[in-house]
C-alpha cells in the first residue's frame, strides 16, 4: 500500500504517514498499532499516533475521548478506536487503513 511498516517488539508496527483528509491534511505523522495474535481474524485496537495530537481523555467520544497513554512511548498516544463490523469486511490491511483514513475525515 506504499507504506514503509517497521516492526517493533514483535506485535507491533509504525511507519510514516502523511494524513489524506480532514483538518490535518498533508500532515507528516507516525502510526503504530499492536496486531492481535488472531490478526486478520480480529483487528488491531486502534491506531498510536505521533506526535500527540488531543490532551489524554479516558471518557468521551472522537476526536478528543478515549485518548490514552501508548506502549510505544511518550511521544505516542493511544486512540481507542474499534473497528466497527470488520467481520463484514475482507479483513486486510488495506479495509484497516480505510478506517484510519476516516477517522482524520472526521477530526
Amino acid at each position: 500500500m506504499g507504506h514503509d511498516a517497521v516492526p517493533v517488539d514483535g506485535d507491533k508496527v509504525r511507519m510514516p504517514y502523511e494524513v489524506p483528509v480532514g483538518p490535518r491534511l498533508g500532515e507528516l505523522i507516525t502510526l503504530g498499532f499492536v496486531l492481535p495474535p488472531d490478526y486478520p481474524a480480529s483487528p488491531p485496537s486502534g491506531p498510536h499516533v505521533s506526535p500527540p495530537m488531543f490532551a489524554l481523555a479516558s471518557g468521551g467520544s472522537h476526536p478528543t475521548g478515549g485518548i490514552h497513554a501508548s506502549p510505544f512511548g511518550g511521544e505516542f498516544q493511544y486512540w481507542s478506536r474499534p473497528f466497527p463490523n470488520w467481520a463484514r469486511t475482507t479483513r486486510t490491511a488495506r479495509d484497516y487503513m480505510a478506517f484510519i483514513r476516516q477517522l482524520f475525515a472526521t477530526l
